[in-house]
């Protein structure tokens, strides 16, 4: 056993990775978490509609293949993915409003990475011959720079400089853009988008294939590390909102409701937004408020639609093209929550000026639309987490993990600076925090 005790702050996926790593090394740790859930956004909440529970997604996520290490924690934690994700090799959809396929692109599955994909962009339908030429010319330009730029720019842009036609933009590369970078394309930043272009489209052919949760967030991810880390002796205090960090001797003192603890390290794993207060009184983070003080944020809207017996749609997952909606869940096919549809809007835009009603009305009508058949949903939730992500802006000031303080690191998926803010960003950074200091 180590001496050392780490006091972890934020609970979410990455001060959970963390404290799984410290606790399989045998350190002591104990964490903190504000709210009376784990998981951050990746978890359960529980919606209430005519008298009748219903446990819904914070947030309906697609995991990547690529995801090495959210996969090698969660098989830690004895997480089986054949049991608990759908995997669905490469496949875009996009539907129109008018119940037309507006485009199909689909991996070539018996041909390993990139081919796959190659012969997938050669084949694919809804663009011309010369369009799918010049998709096939930028993938491949993209392979023998190894998806590096010289520039970070607008991805817009970066896509017309490669000319890139305006429906390749609208069918492809911007629904792709929104589901990794959740930021508009005329505002992401092209260096990031290539890195996960990289990840998803070079080494296994199975790194591209989308992993879709057949189980609540909280059941995959959450609950398994809980059991994890507290199996181990780790420390867990829900509704327990740190209100201090001080230094004191060789190590720092935590001030909760609770009074205060005393620790060798810690590592500070809370969003952007929420940072600036937890580290006023540690003068040498100054440049991180100065960092994150310049962030902006993007929302994630999750629309939950009921519908009477014997709603099944086409296939579990599609995406639409024109429209407020931009991908579509058939719950009952992915989790059994039968006749349950969910729909995701990412990022800024119009949909912000409707209320929630009204914009799950103009969902219901463009489902009604893409689906026809469709009958009056029986009830809807609307979830929307306002700061969903940081806004994935070319040339982005991100900070380290490791910090000027001494024994303070700081973890969230806006330290990883290769990816935008996802699950695996936020756990890959929590897991070299623990590396940090068992490596020391």
């Amino acid at each position: 056993m180590h001496k050392s005790h780490v006091a972890i702050i934020g609970g979410g996926c990455a001060g959970l990775s963390a404290a799984a790593a410290l606790v399989e090394h045998g350190y002591d740790v104990t964490l903190f978490e504000a709210g009376s859930q784990l998981g951050g956004r990746a978890r359960t909440v529980a919606v209430e509609t005519n008298g009748l529970m219903h446990l819904l997604d914070n947030g309906q996520h697609i995991l990547l293949g690529a995801y090495e290490e959210t996969l090698a924690l969660l098989k830690k934690v004895g997480i089986n993915r054949k049991k608990v994700f759908l995997r669905i090799p490469l496949r875009i959809n996009m539907q129109s409003d008018n119940a037309k396929s507006a485009f199909t692109l689909k991996s070539v599955n018996f041909l390993p990475a990139p081919l796959n994909l190659l012969f997938g962009l050669l084949f694919c339908k809804g663009v011309s011959f010369k369009e799918r030429m010049s998709a096939l010319k930028f993938m491949l330009d993209l392979k023998d720079t190894q998806y590096q730029i010289a520039r970070d720019v607008p991805l817009k842009q970066f896509l017309i400089n490669q000319k890139q036609s305006r429906k390749l933009i609208e069918f492809l590369w911007e629904p792709l853009c929104l589901a990794a970078l959740n930021t508009p394309i005329a505002k992401a930043s092209s260096r990031i988008f290539l890195n996960v272009l990289r990840d998803t489209f070079s080494g296994n052919k199975k790194n591209s294939d989308f992993l879709l949760p057949r189980l609540d967030l909280s059941k995959i991810i959450s609950e398994p590390l809980s059991h994890y880390i507290q199996a181990r002796g780790g420390t867990i205090q829900l509704n327990q909102r740190v209100r201090r960090i001080e230094v004191e001797g060789d190590g720092f003192d935590i001030e909760t409701r609770n009074g205060k603890s005393h620790f060798s390290h810690v590592i500070i794993a809370v969003s952007p937004a929420r940072i600036e207060k937890l580290i006023a009184s540690l003068p040498k983070l100054n440049h991180v408020i100065e960092h994150t003080q310049t962030y902006q944020y993007q929302p994630i809207y999750t629309i939950y639609l009921q519908y009477p017996p014997g709603t099944k749609l086409p296939s579990p997952i599609s995406g639409l093209s024109g429209t407020i909606s931009q991908w579509v869940f058939d719950r009952g096919q992915l989790c059994d929550q039968k006749n349950l549809i969910s729909v995701i809007v990412s990022a800024e835009g119009k949909h912000q000026d409707l209320t929630q009603d009204e914009l799950a009305l103009r969902v219901a009508k463009e489902l009604n639309r893409a689906f026809p058949g469709l009958n009056k949903p029986l009830w809807h939730k609307v979830i929307a987490e306002k700061r969903a992500t940081f806004s994935c802006a070319p040339n982005l000031p991100r900070p380290t993990n490791r910090t000027a303080q001494p024994n303070v690191f700081l973890a969230g998926d806006y330290t990883y600076p290769d990816y935008p803010g996802t699950i695996e960003g936020a756990i890959r950074s929590g897991i070299y925090c623990a590396n940090l200091i068992h490596n020391k």
